[in-house]
């Protein structure tokens, strides 16, 4: 069972950092060509700024979701160096699992709200007619997955990366 656990996490990891390099490729490439066309062109191209954005809207939540992954999202790590204790260093590790879970709880609770009133009330992009879905698709899984991740943490106890332990090798 925890092979096959550590075969889904390493596979999800690879989906999520191809989707990270595709899109921050996009979105690189899409801004530089509208930089190029707009001022050394002078033409306006339509839906180039609506394609870029739904780009970086994948690329921040799929990056919080690798964040996530590795336990590096919102790390302060002075308190815990301070901490000699193994008992204190393990209860600060769970209140700040159970924080994160909580705060993820409350993301997956707007990204539901979020997603149903966007298909109570289907909208579209102006230029090219994309359907808002898109983006907010990736709202959705970020806060799913964060949340996965989040009780992860809490049931392992595992809430700060330790660059010595590393489990992507």
């Amino acid at each position: 069972m925890r092979s096959l656990t550590q075969a889904i996490d390493k596979w999800t990891a690879n989906l999520f950092e191809l989707i990270v390099i595709l899109s921050s490729a996009t979105v690189a490439g899409l801004v530089f060509f509208q930089v190029i066309t707009r001022y050394l062109l002078e033409w306006s191209i339509v839906g180039l700024d609506e394609l870029a954005l739904i780009s970086a809207m994948w690329l921040y939540m799929v990056g919080s979701l690798v964040a996530s992954r590795r336990a590096e999202h919102l790390v302060v790590d002075f308190l815990p160096q301070q901490i000699k204790s193994p008992l204190l260093l393990k209860i600060h590790q769970r209140v700040i699992a159970i924080i994160m879970v909580g705060t993820s709880s409350f993301f997956v609770y707007l990204a539901w709200r979020m997603l149903s009133f966007t298909t109570r009330r289907p909208q579209y992009t102006p230029g090219l007619d994309i359907p808002e879905l898109i983006p907010l698709a990736a709202i959705a899984l970020a806060s799913v997955g964060c949340l996965i991740y989040a009780l992860r943490d809490l049931i392992t106890g595992k809430t700060c990366h330790n660059p010595i332990e590393t489990d992507d090798s």
